[in-house]
């Protein structure tokens, strides 16, 4: 199976032991030569770049809030308004986030099955459940605990205290959704930090914003991915 994966830069578009070490590097990472080479130092130094962010877009809105009613009671109105934009901002980040694992409609029939009979000869029988349930892989990598579905994927960071949400796929989107994910689970275990450098970050935050924002099914995902990180 070729683990070929595309990024997209506009639009939501690579039995579970721990990752040792990389296998392979992916040819893919020809196409963003000028990344560095995702490792531990480089997503904590996005994750707090995200959260200087989001605390420089939402600080504003507050204080214009606390200050104009402060100012004139009858501009309360508006210090209601610029609250909600406080608000509404991270918000729709993790709804971003979230959107990378969203599922597509389920194609059915003789490939489907055949694709996801091949997907659980990968991955063990807890993961196999979990998929069943959310719809989501989980593998333990040396970066966190990744949830991979079909056209993205959330890392979890030890300790499970910041989620990471990448948008990628494989080359073939006509493919069924079982060897899609079978796609992006090889390509992560041929080269962790080099899947982790051509997938684009849609979103990182707490695991807790994220999982109000996914589906149903996938949302019961988090708690096992935090549970496997902190352990």
């Amino acid at each position: 199976m070729d683990p070929r994966l595309v990024a997209e830069p506009t639009r939501l578009s690579a039995a579970g032991a721990p990752i040792a070490s990389c296998a392979g590097t992916l040819p893919e990472l020809a196409s963003v030569h000028w990344r560095p080479r995702a490792s531990s130092r480089t997503l904590t130094r996005e994750g707090r770049l995200w959260t200087f962010c989001t605390v420089a877009v939402v600080v504003p809105f507050i204080a214009i809030a606390f200050g104009l009613a402060a100012v004139k009671q009858l501009l309360i109105p508006i210090s209601v308004i610029a609250l909600v934009h406080a608000w509404a901002i991270p918000e729709l980040y993790a709804a971003r986030g979230a959107g990378v694992v969203r599922p597509r409609k389920a194609a059915g029939g003789p490939a489907e099955r055949r694709a996801l009979g091949l997907l659980g000869d990968l991955v063990d029988h807890p993961a196999r459940e979990l998929h069943e349930r959310t719809g989501l892989v989980l593998e333990r990598g040396a970066l966190g605990v990744w949830l991979i579905g079909e056209a993205g994927a959330l890392l979890v960071r030890p300790r499970g205290r910041r989620v990471y949400c990448y948008c990628v796929r494989a080359v073939d989107a006509t493919l069924p959704a079982g060897d899609r994910i079978a796609h992006l689970l090889l390509a992560l275990r041929e080269d962790e930090a080099g899947f982790a450098t051509v997938a684009n970050l849609a979103f990182s935050g707490a695991p807790w914003r994220v999982r109000r924002r996914l589906a149903a099914p996938a949302r019961d995902a988090i708690a096992p991915g935090v549970a496997a990180a902190r352990a």
